[in-house]
């Protein structure tokens, strides 16, 4: 699993290349979740767009992420998830803790506070 590290607007998108499957990415993604809230960097936008498996450790990881940076104030979305990933989320449930968006314009309204005008 590689994560890029990018700022866009009001927000940090992880962009993730691979497997999301546990293992040493567990620690990576703790240290990088980590590492964003003590810069100040609340605002993160998960890109699963390159992702193209994950299983139920993967899952985990992207909870404990969501719970860490929620803990710190934050907020997490997720976007450009996959059919299979979005399925797995749905029937897992979990559907209704990610926010998730097909586009990174959607995902960075989403994160601008009250989501802007009517």
């Amino acid at each position: 699993m590689k994560i890029t590290q990018r700022e866009v607007a009001n927000a940090v998108v992880l962009d993730l290349n691979g497997k999301l499957t546990g293992g040493p990415d567990a620690e990576t993604f703790r240290e990088v979740f980590k590492s964003l809230l003590e810069q100040g960097k609340k605002n993160i936008i998960v890109n699963l767009e390159k992702v193209s498996w994950i299983n139920s450790t993967g899952l985990g990881i992207l909870i404990s992420g969501y719970t860490t940076v929620r803990r710190g104030g934050g907020e997490l979305v997720i976007m450009h998830a996959s059919e299979r990933i979005e399925s797995i989320l749905y029937v897992t449930k979990l559907n209704l803790l990610f926010k998730a968006f097909e586009t990174e314009e959607e995902a960075l309204k989403s994160l601008s506070g009250s989501g802007g005008a009517s």
